[in-house]
């Protein structure tokens, strides 16, 4: 049975700080709790000062909190963009 998976990278301005297979990623934004799974639809957005947690495929939970993030989902690929400043 071929298990379906997460590609999920967490990237930086300094340096990619996590890059491998998962299967969800969970989060809370300004509408409330989310989990992207895979097949998941297209998904973009912001969060703020909220838990990332990312599930490895060996069971274990990550747990990442930034002050600020884009999560953009698409065809099983998650990127993570952190460490972004908010300019006026």
């Amino acid at each position: 049975m071929n298990k379906l998976i997460l590609n999920v990278r967490i990237i930086s301005p300094q340096k990619e700080l996590f890059n491998g297979p998962a299967t969800s990623v969970s989060s809370t934004n300004s509408e409330g709790k989310f989990d992207i799974l895979p097949e998941h639809a297209n998904f973009i957005t912001l969060v703020q000062n909220s838990q990332i947690t990312i599930r490895t495929g060996d069971g274990k939970n990550l747990n990442y909190t930034f002050p600020l993030a884009i999560i953009y989902s698409s065809i099983n690929d998650v990127r993570i963009y952190t460490d972004l400043a908010i300019t006026s």
